[in-house]
């Protein structure tokens, strides 16, 4: 199925005005074709690690994020009027819904049995990302709107053209969100569980914010944990072989035991040391020299991003640790805003996590599935709004007034 021709309308690359950009999109297979100075002049003012382009290079580089793996690349440019690169979005054409984490698999199951084809689709996203981030990406000194406008009528015009079923945003920003609305896509809101900076000079004062049972909770969690261990930090050109080899096995040991296949391999870990090292911080725990636990994390302008997390020994609180707690003093003493632990974890509250909402945005070319989508996000949406404002009243670790 196409796109409606009363939505491509809406969004004809014909009908707008020449500003600063080229009223044509060129869809790329590999994002070096764009090239990394080009796609950094739209992404890098984001601050997202995860749209920059060695990021997405080195998903495409290790094999993760490629064709044969259901992640087809169709990166998305637009050029400006002397024929640079004035805006960008990562793009894939997916043959399946793994590694989203923005669950549609209902949607395709009843399509399919309905007689639709739901596969292929394209989804606007960081690969196996569930971290909020630009998706439209434009340069500084080109109007927003207008990059806007072209990107998102790029996809929908792709989407005609390939005549499949569907156009998905996952994780954009809120102010992206709110646009994608206007021009008609379904805003689907889920939430996750943020730790935010209050202008703490260090954990302690993080401790002092809480009430004081969390306050004891947290210190003998924290005292447990650490006991006969030692946790390292590594990052920079600390980040060695020998510490992806170990934390490589503690990733895939939680992703067979959680997933069944994990999604990264083994060369994306070390191209993440070559070329990323600089934002990537590996907390990790070692007994008596011994590498027994880690957890991943990269850095951006103004937040945290935990990211994976394995250990070959079972140690109470080590989890927490690990992924909550040292976050969260390495972010105080960067002087972060906030820490993104990932998605799912009610359990996160306790530690300081609070629950925030994240967005997706979708649009469906045949208005036989369109429909119930768009009353399914809006019924999603206020249980969602519902469960975030009572988990903030009955289970905040603040004090009180």
């Amino acid at each position: 199925m196409g796109c409606g021709e009363g939505s491509l309308r809406q969004h004809d690359l014909r009908g707008f005005r020449r500003v600063s950009l080229r009223p044509a999109v060129k869809v790329s297979r590999r994002i070096a074709e764009i090239g990394q100075a080009s796609w950094d002049a739209c992404a890098a003012p984001s601050g997202n690690p995860f749209v920059s382009y060695d990021f997405l290079d080195i998903l495409e580089q290790s094999g993760c994020a490629v064709e044969r793996a259901g992640w087809g690349p169709q990166h998305l440019s637009i050029a400006d009027e002397a024929g640079g690169v004035g805006a960008v979005t990562p793009l894939y054409l997916k043959s399946h819904s793994q590694g989203e984490y923005i669950f549609d698999h209902a949607w395709a199951d009843a399509y399919e049995r309905a007689g639709g084809r739901y596969y292929p689709k394209l989804l606007s996203a960081a690969p196996f990302t569930p971290a909020t981030g630009r998706r439209l990406l434009v340069r500084p000194d080109v109007p927003a709107a207008e990059g806007y406008d072209l990107l998102l009528g790029g996809a929908l015009t792709l989407c005609e053209r390939m005549g499949i079923s569907s156009v998905h945003v996952n994780f954009p920003t809120a102010e992206e969100w709110a646009w994608l609305g206007d021009q008609g896509l379904a805003q689907r809101q889920g939430q996750q569980y943020h730790w935010f900076n209050r202008g703490y000079g260090g954990f302690d004062d993080f401790l002092a914010d809480l009430s004081s049972g969390r306050r004891k909770t947290i210190r003998r969690e924290r005292r447990d944990a650490q006991a006969g261990l030692e946790i390292v930090r590594l990052t920079g050109a600390d980040l060695t072989e020998d510490a992806w080899d170990a934390f490589y096995d503690f990733y895939m040991d939680t992703g067979a035991r959680k997933w069944g296949q994990p999604y990264l391999n083994r060369l994306f870990f070390s191209l993440l040391g070559e070329r990323m090292a600089d934002r990537v911080l590996l907390i990790m725990a070692r007994r008596n020299s011994r590498w027994i636990a880690g957890a991943l994390n990269l850095i951006g302008t103004d937040a945290l991003y935990g990211r994976n997390w394995g250990c070959v020994e079972d140690v109470p609180f080590l989890h927490f640790e690990l992924c909550y707690y040292q976050a969260i003093e390495w972010a105080i003493g960067a002087g972060l805003a906030r820490v993104e632990a990932g998605a799912q974890g009610q359990h996160k509250i306790a530690r300081g996590y609070l629950p925030t909402p994240v967005y997706s945005a979708h649009y469906i070319a045949d208005p036989a599935l369109r429909g119930p989508v768009e009353d399914f996000v809006a019924r999603e949406k206020a249980a969602v709004d519902g469960e975030m404002e009572w988990l903030s009243e009955e289970y905040s670790p603040f004090r009180q007034g």
